[in-house]
């Protein structure tokens, strides 16, 4: 499906402001300057290679029956057997503090899962990982509250900012205690990787590891802004937030065009751009409140900086970069491999900003092989919901 990229829509993504590249580049350089130099870059095919057993023809095999990727992997490789059939993937609703949040849930065995998408998008965009991994774990997907089918709460009925990495967060740990009721590891894409590593401070038993998918480096967080930029950046964003024009511009991008360009954007391989994408994103956007909730994201330019939370962390964290992210560039986000929490930093060749969805067969191995290498035997426990 040929895609065509618009140059003005670039402003679904939060960091909705342009800055020069120059002062970009400076700003975000200087803000995670301190770490050391990491000595480890890697072929991400070569680190597949390693981890996962079943390779052929440089294409890692799995397979089920509605994966345009994987089938297309297997396409030379004759019927696959028993052992590969899908796992049904059940839908469920989990109160939480009075709001219905919606969660998907597949498989009952094994380590715990649990995925955690981006901003503006939802569990459905895990669709590609779900039955893989759910052969051999316990997997949940999770709309954030004020996404996909969760409540979305007006947010100007709370007092305080309210869509928030702590709330999620929170949100986070207790559907891990209510839920899974169990330890797990976090998978995650975004701004889903602020929200996993705040989880991981304010609970550090609950999680048991993080993977992190071309992490939001927040540059319109406050810190990373030049003095003279933030009253114009505070402007703006009191503009949208506060007058018709915030309205005005989310009409514009709910729309099946400007969702379809906004993905060809973010994705490398634009022929992963489907309608069906399309439609799984935009369709809860066009729910009561999901406006609201877009605007108050991006007017907040408060809460944690992945280079603030990642020396918090306990667990072991893999950090995966598409390198052909426009939105977050590998050339910033490798800084991050440097930290003392991060075990491996991965490239992955030809992807863009949401490699889970663009690339599953690139991450369900690594997922596979970093849970694999840090689950406990009691992570094995057979449970069904």
């Amino acid at each position: 499906m040929a895609c065509t990229v618009s140059p003005v829509l670039p402003l679904a993504k939060p960091d909705f402001i342009v800055l020069s590249s120059r002062i970009k580049t400076k700003i975000a350089s200087s803000s995670i300057s301190c770490c050391r130099t990491h000595p480890r870059q890697y072929s991400v095919l070569r680190r597949v290679s390693k981890f996962h057993p079943i390779i052929s023809n440089g294409c890692v095999v799995h397979c089920r029956s509605n994966d345009q990727v994987e089938r297309n992997c297997l396409s030379s490789q004759g019927t696959a057997s028993n052992n590969d059939l899908t796992h049904e993937v059940q839908i469920r609703k989990w109160n939480w503090r009075g709001y219905s949040i919606r969660y998907q849930y597949s498989g009952n065995s094994g380590p715990a899962l649990v995925l955690i998408h981006g901003f503006g998008a939802n569990s459905d965009h895990w669709r590609k990982n779900i039955p893989v991994l759910a052969k051999s774990h316990r997997v949940y997907a999770i709309d954030l509250i004020g996404y996909g089918y969760s409540d979305k709460p007006n947010p100007r009925q709370f007092s305080d900012n309210y869509y928030t990495f702590e709330t999620w967060a929170t949100q986070l740990n207790d559907f891990c205690n209510d839920v899974v009721k169990d330890e797990a590891f976090f998978i995650c894409n975004s701004i889903g990787g602020v929200v996993g590593l705040q989880a991981a401070v304010m609970a550090p038993q609950i999680c048991k590891g993080i993977i992190i998918l071309n992490i939001s480096l927040r540059m319109l967080h406050i810190k990373k802004q030049p003095w003279f930029g933030r009253p114009f950046i505070r402007s703006f964003q009191s503009l949208l937030r506060n007058t018709a024009v915030g309205k005005y511009f989310y009409k514009i991008v709910a729309t099946p065009e400007s969702v379809k360009s906004i993905l060809c954007q973010c994705y490398h391989d634009t022929s992963q751009v489907t309608e069906e994408l399309v439609q799984k994103i935009l369709n809860p956007g066009l729910e009561p409140g999901a406006a609201d909730v877009f605007l108050e994201f991006i007017c907040y330019s408060g809460g944690p900086l992945p280079e603030e939370l990642l020396p918090q962390v306990k667990c072991p964290v893999l950090i995966a970069w598409g390198d052909k992210d426009p939105w977050e560039p590998i050339e910033l986000g490798r800084n991050y491999g440097n930290f003392d929490s991060v075990e491996d930093f991965v490239i992955l060749p030809n992807v863009g900003h949401c490699p889970q969805d663009e690339a599953p067969h690139l991450v369900n191995p690594l997922v596979k092989s970093f849970v694999a290498r840090h689950a406990t035997p009691s992570a094995s426990v057979s449970t069904t919901i």
